[in-house]
């Protein structure tokens, strides 16, 4: 079987208050190459960068600036956010940049707000298209973790990617968040996996290791491993304890 899914610690999630050197010091330790963040804006990237290369590390992902796409007047900001994040992005050399669309605004038809994220994914996509970075859109879930998040079940995501037609325009399939939301995991990745351009993976329920729960990982990694997809799955999670590194070790191997 083609290895053609790549592991990527969220050093923010799995690591969270260590320094940039210990938290790639251990991603390594765990027999893993790649790591990914939220935001670049708040961290000191010339330390980040050296922390990576000192491990011999690279960086899958990480957020562009969290502004909504649901609100049309905010489209100029949500596009300066995106430039100032695609300028980061290649700097540190990162093809995924991950996008949150923002909040259901009341008073607003699901349409309308639907529309205006396919309208400002439509403005991003030569941005995007000239960089050769791809942008992933994340359906999260609204029952546990973000009430009042506008764009939670993967359906939508799909549609709302397909409307924009742009292959540097995706969808983040968040396993966890996805479980939640609406289950049948394997099927919804495997019928839409041309649109899918990142992964994100943690145990449900309780956001913890993937060991833990009612998901099982190595069958879904199996599923997606046969597809023709090529990328990574962030590993994004809360350890239950102070030694993470063994629970990543264990999730390597099913995926290297």
């Amino acid at each position: 079987m083609r290895k053609n899914l790549v592991p990527s610690v969220c050093i923010d999630a799995v690591f969270s208050g260590q320094s940039f050197d210990q938290a790639c010091a251990q991603v390594k330790d765990a027999n893993i190459s790649h790591i990914e963040f939220w935001g670049w804006w708040d961290k000191d990237l010339d330390s980040l960068q050296a922390a990576q290369h000192k491990q011999g590390l690279t960086i899958a992902a990480c957020c562009t600036k969290f502004i909504s796409l649901v609100e049309p007047a905010l489209r100029d900001n949500y596009l300066q956010g995106l430039q100032e994040s695609i300028q980061a992005a290649q700097k540190l050399g990162i093809k995924i940049l991950i996008s949150q669309v923002g909040d259901f605004i009341e008073s607003r038809s699901r349409a309308e707000q639907q529309q205006s994220i396919i309208n400002g994914l439509k403005a991003a996509a030569p941005l995007l298209e000239a960089a050769d970075i791809t942008l992933v859109i994340e359906p999260l879930n609204e029952r546990v973790d973000h009430a009042g998040y506008f764009l939670v079940r993967s359906d939508q995501a799909f549609d709302i990617v397909k409307q924009v037609a742009s292959p540097k325009v995706k969808v983040l399939f968040d396993i966890y968040h996805q479980q939640i939301s609406e289950g049948n995991v394997i099927r919804n990745i495997v019928d839409n996996i041309d649109y899918i351009g990142h992964f994100h993976a943690a145990g449900n329920p309780g956001r913890n290791e993937l060991q833990r729960g009612e998901i099982n990982y190595p069958q879904v990694f199996s599923a997606i491993q046969k597809t023709n997809f090529i990328g990574h799955v962030g590993l994004e999670y809360w350890p239950t304890n102070d030694q993470p590194v063994a629970a990543l070790r264990d999730v390597a191997t099913w995926l290297i």
